[in-house]
């Protein structure tokens, strides 16, 4: 198959793999003749498209075109632009769609004592200020004797912040390190502070609110002679806390799964991101729990994910979420539609619409059940919208505050980073999943050659399962484990 036609309503086709100037196109009722060579991912013009006309794929206007596109042209930004702008008023559709039935399916992971469940058990350590950041690193180097029986790692998440940040940016670090605190994967973690930073650790204890003493320790490295020593010591009792967890069978209804795409391409909203979307709904119907972020990457398919919102309350929860972005975006006297990147364009996404509706297949059919703010822990089974960047780094990261268990992250164009939660890469074409198998855990690419989207999601599943009972990804083998904190304020 060497184009797909998504939407009976679809003005263009999209190439799943190279087309040549003059090869004769015959898809549906459109007959034309390629006037250019098309790439891979790239959109062509299946009929006139005049000056101004909308251009639609996904059956949703993706763009306006700048001139009169003529049947067999290639369809790019040289002749189209968006049709965004900051303003819009949003009205509530209620939609419900059925949710596939899925046998009862099961995972090994780990029971915490407070009745989690979790996929990994590591040991981390959080810096509370970038400050004490080389001391983290150089306590996982020295320490690492410690990974052994059930422990599966020790690590640190260094990043910049703690120190220098006024209201909602210092607000924003003590909750989203908080959240890490608490995750469930880490079975035990040291909380490192420096002493003198204005996030000091009275106040990151009132973040946490209780804790196990066991699980949980705290190290002010100034109050000390010698961090390193006390640090190895502290490490030790929190290992010995650790290693009394062993893999047991957990229903899959525990599972929580951030969705994620990053490097897109044309491709990602016809394979990747609707295979995801399949995983979701197989999820949501096993009784677990998803989670899609991405804010400004929604501006153009919004309405998709609103008219799934299960209420009223829900919706009003989403629209708020969206126009508080582009309020963020005029603040900094930007637009809302400077997207997407040029990597993005290279591999044939022409507009934000175009992207984000490709970037919400992510989300399936189900229902949307929550709405949660940025540092946000997820308390509601099912779909689940979270407020955050598109950044990869950030948007992973809060994904991974926000409780869950493990990214998946779909790419048409590779990267090979991890948030502290095991990330998963799903390539959108097989080139892609060859070149680069270092980087790619999942194949997508195969529904350009014609698997069944059921049937790639059915596969995602079974794949997540394996990932969740201790199949490390790809970005794990290599240690591939970063944190990226959002900040809008003023450094001191």
């Amino acid at each position: 198959m060497q184009l797909i036609h998504i939407h009976p309503r679809d003005n263009v086709a999209v190439a799943l793999q190279d087309i040549a100037e003059g090869t004769t196109i015959s898809l549906d009722s459109f007959t034309c003749t390629a006037k250019e060579n098309i790439a891979r991912g790239h959109k062509i013009a299946l009929q006139e498209i005049s000056e101004g006309a909308p251009v639609i794929k996904y059956g949703n206007v993706i763009g306006l075109a700048k001139q009169e596109i003529r049947p067999g042209e290639w369809v790019h930004v040289h002749n189209v632009r968006t049709g965004l702008s900051e303003g819009a008023e949003y009205t509530y559709d209620h939609q419900v769609f059925e949710l596939p039935v899925v046998a009862d399916k099961t995972f090994q992971g780990f029971r915490r004592k407070d009745g989690r469940a979790a996929i990994r058990n590591e040991i981390w350590i959080v810096p509370t200020v970038g400050c004490v950041n080389s001391i983290a690193q150089r306590l996982v180097h020295l320490n690492q004797n410690l990974v052994q029986g059930s422990i599966e790692g020790l690590y640190t998440f260094p990043h910049p912040f703690g120190c220098s940040q006024m209201g909602d940016d210092h607000a924003q670090t003590r909750k989203l390190l908080a959240d890490l605190v608490r995750h469930p994967n880490a079975g035990a973690v040291l909380v490192l502070s420096l002493g003198c930073e204005n996030l000091t650790q009275e106040q990151f204890k009132a973040e946490l609110g209780t804790w196990d003493e066991e699980r949980v320790k705290f190290l002010v490295c100034q109050q000390v002679e010698d961090e390193i020593e006390e640090g190895s010591r502290l490490l030790a009792e929190l290992a010995a806390y650790a290693s009394q967890f062993r893999r047991e069978t957990i229903p899959a209804s525990e599972l929580v799964v951030g969705m994620k795409c990053g490097g897109s391409d044309g491709l990602s909203g016809i394979t990747a991101n609707p295979t995801v979307g399949r995983f979701s709904d197989r999820l949501i119907a096993l009784g677990g729990s998803t989670v899609l972020t991405e804010v400004p990457e929604m501006f153009g398919g919004e309405t998709l994910l609103f008219n799934r919102c299960q209420d009223e309350e829900t919706f009003r929860k989403a629209v708020k979420m969206v126009n508080d972005f582009k309020d963020y975006f005029t603040a900094h006297g930007q637009v809302v539609y400077e997207n997407p990147s040029p990597g993005n364009k290279a591999g044939g996404i022409t507009t934000l619409e175009d992207k984000s509706c490709g970037c919400v297949q992510k989300g399936g059919s189900a229902q949307v059940v929550d709405v949660l703010s940025y540092g946000d822990i997820v308390k509601t089974k099912g779909l689940n919208l979270l407020s955050g960047p598109g950044n990869d780094l950030v948007s992973s990261t809060v994904m991974t505050a926000a409780g869950c268990h493990m990214i998946l992250f779909t790419t048409g164009r590779g990267t090979p980073f991890g948030a502290p939660a095991p990330t998963v890469k799903i390539s959108t074409n097989t080139p892609l999943y060859e070149k680069k198998s270092a980087w790619i855990d999942f194949n997508a690419g195969t529904v350009a050659e014609g698997e069944p989207l059921d049937a790639a999601g059915d596969r995602l599943l079974d794949f997540v399962l394996e990932i969740a009972s201790g199949k490390k990804t790809k970005a794990e083998e290599r240690g591939y484990r970063e944190i990226s904190i959002f900040k809008d304020g003023v450094v001191l």
